[in-house]
């Protein structure tokens, strides 16, 4: 499908679940979809509901559409913090649940109607994310001082398919953010993380979720564990797209506070330049350190970033430069978004289509 046909602007309809997380598009079948928290919401290209599934009790994320086997992933926290109790009191549960990050699975050609229940409908799997719990989970030393959630670990929310930076070999591997909290009393949360997976073999991991006896069935540690330095955002990369007509990974944050930081609304990660291995700053250790797109706006601090306020309730590259960007909001009848066409040239900012 060309995209320069695509609809303008769809709109989601309106949801009490919660405000929309992300969107993924599937053009081959005409389907777009939406995280609205606690919800999987499936349209049509012009807007028409086709189905849902709900009984979330956790926080969806970011979304993303897998090509290579045509189903939907997306981030799923379960945690006690404020976000957790946060969305339990929204749903009016008193449920008690522990700590856990998993990635979701849902079937996209089974969500045929509304209301289907993601752990009773066979819709949706879920994979457990070790790494991210043992992070959310630690307590480290920084500064003198003892703290909890190693590099600033919030759980996980953007997650996109890409390449591995650098690499010529076409393989994509499934890449989740972590959320990061906006501290801005601590020096080892000032970058972004990525996990990376290839998710080839992941149906030995996979299995449906039991909300009141969740499994720990996944990969020990990622594949990679990547770093870009952008300084601290709130709540870490609210959503992340690869886009393979730029080469490039984008990066929709909530601003941070830090003053010596730019505090930009989105980074871009640059495609082309592979990890090199580096010491982290404000942590005694190294990792694989990603590149930032230099361009956009220079910073002092040495942090490139951009000034487009869009793109953290839902980011999605069409291909030939084209997005769906997500434009959030809430009415009387709940929660919703209008889905509109941008083009980005991979210079100057998105430019919405006319």
């Amino acid at each position: 499908m060309n995209p320069e046909s695509l609809p303008r602007d769809i709109f989601s309809g309106c949801w009490n679940t919660g405000h929309c997380q992300g969107i993924a598009v599937d053009l081959k079948r005409g389907a777009v979809y939406y995280s609205f928290t606690t919800a999987l919401v499936k349209t049509d290209l012009s807007g028409r509901l086709i189905g849902s599934v709900t009984g979330l009790l956790g926080h969806l994320g970011c979304i993303a559409f897998n090509e290579a086997d045509g189903r939907v992933y997306g981030s799923l926290e379960y945690k006690n913090d404020a976000i957790g109790r946060g969305i339990l009191n929204m749903l009016g549960s008193d449920a008690a649940l522990e700590d856990a990050f998993y990635m979701a699975i849902f079937d996209g050609d089974k969500i045929d109607r509304p209301g289907m229940d993601a752990c009773g409908d066979g819709v949706m799997t879920a994979v457990y994310l070790k790494e991210v719990v043992d992070d959310f989970s630690a307590e480290v030393t920084v500064g003198g001082r003892s703290v909890r959630h190693r590099l600033g670990c919030s759980g996980i929310d953007g997650t996109t398919f890409g390449p591995i930076p650098g690499s010529a070999d076409g393989k994509k591997y499934l890449f989740v953010a972590y959320g990061v909290y906006a501290d801005e009393t601590r020096e080892d949360n000032d970058h972004q993380v990525l996990l990376c997976y290839d998710t080839a073999d992941w149906g030995r991991y996979e299995q449906p979720l039991r909300q009141e006896a969740m499994h720990r069935s996944g990969p020990v540690a990622p594949d990679h564990k990547f770093f870009a330095f952008t300084g601290n955002t709130t709540y870490g990369v609210q959503n992340l797209e690869y886009d393979p007509f730029t080469n490039s990974f984008l990066l929709a944050v909530y601003r941070g506070k830090k003053p010596q930081f730019p505090n930009r609304p989105m980074y871009i990660v640059d495609g082309g330049k592979p990890p090199i291995t580096a010491k982290l700053r404000g942590v005694e250790a190294e990792g694989e350190m990603l590149s930032l797109l230099a361009k956009g706006l220079p910073h002092e601090s040495g942090v490139w970033g951009w000034d487009f306020p869009l793109g953290s309730t839902g980011l999605c590259a069409l291909g030939d430069g084209y997005y769906y960007v997500s434009q959030d909001g809430r009415s009387e009848d709940g929660w919703y978004t209008h889905v509109k066409l941008y083009r980005w040239d991979g210079v100057s900012p998105l430019t919405p289509m006319e």
